[in-house]
């Protein structure tokens, strides 16, 4: 089956799933719809997005690590926590939000192909890198959409104007508890990724490790989250402040690594 009507079948998966966990709002039934039959069901779609991202980045002896399939990549991950972590926290209606995302980061990398091939990485070292890096970002990534959906619950809440989208998420205490807990891992990974790139580098890239953009933007994003969990353990930082920092951590990992892919790739077509 070619790669585009494996994505299309993804797409309309997604775009189905997240329609059904939608008009499961107004009901207040999400949580168990996500627990149930249809919450299994998605582990359908999510192999098959599995599947094509391993055809896409492993494809002609090499690694395609272009900027869509690492979006993509970033997203899957994203999604695959949850779809494990809703058995421990209510987040059914976190489902709705991010399956619509995900749809779109499934079918982009096949309508809009971009080869940026790694031949160097058939290595342990390189494997061990690239997975650390990706789980950091995906948790990161799930940590800055927890941070805004915090900061506008709360708004929101003062407003006394909650639309129907945000009226079925979980407790705000348990929503910052998983947030804390998602930076925390986060962080771990992000250390392993940063040590790793510095230390074996040669075995990681081909080459000795160079002090540039990407360390820079990477070191000034693990100093962002160690200082917020620090806070956090130190001083019970949380709510607007937790909020800020991990928008702050999250930027520069963006700048670090997808916005040098963004004008490598998009604007300098390298």
């Amino acid at each position: 089956m070619p790669n585009l009507l494996i994505a299309i079948v993804i797409f309309l998966s997604y775009a189905g799933l997240s329609a059904y966990f939608w008009r499961t709002q107004s009901t207040g039934k999400t949580d168990p719809a996500s627990r149930g039959v249809i919450g299994h069901a998605l582990l359908a779609p999510l192999s098959l997005h599995g599947y094509l991202l391993s055809s896409d980045m492993f494809a002609n002896g090499g690694f395609d690590f272009a900027l869509l399939n690492a979006l993509s990549l970033i997203i899957w991950l994203t999604l695959c926590v949850y779809w494990v972590a809703r058995f421990f926290y209510p987040l059914g209606a976190l489902l709705t939000l991010v399956l619509p995302v995900a749809a779109l980061a499934a079918v982009l990398p096949s309508v809009f192909p971009s080869e940026h091939l790694l031949t160097h990485t058939h290595t342990l070292a390189f494997t061990a890198h690239i997975s650390a890096a990706m789980l950091a970002y995906s948790l990161f990534t799930i940590a800055v959409f927890h941070a805004v959906l915090i900061s506008q619950v709360e708004k929101r809440l003062h407003q006394h104007t909650l639309p129907r989208v945000l009226r079925n998420l979980p407790p705000l205490l348990s929503m910052e508890r998983l947030l804390f807990q998602i930076i925390a891992i986060g962080f771990v990974l992000l250390t392993l990724t940063l040590a790793s790139g510095v230390f074996f580098s040669e075995q990681i890239f081909g080459k000795a490790a160079q002090f540039n953009h990407k360390v820079l933007f990477g070191i000034l994003a693990w100093l962002v989250f160690a200082t917020l969990l620090w806070g956090h353990v130190r001083y019970g930082w949380r709510g607007r402040i937790a909020v800020r920092w991990t928008v702050s951590g999250f930027a520069f990992l963006l700048i670090a690594y997808l916005g040098s892919k963004f004008v490598l790739e998009i604007l300098l077509r390298r």
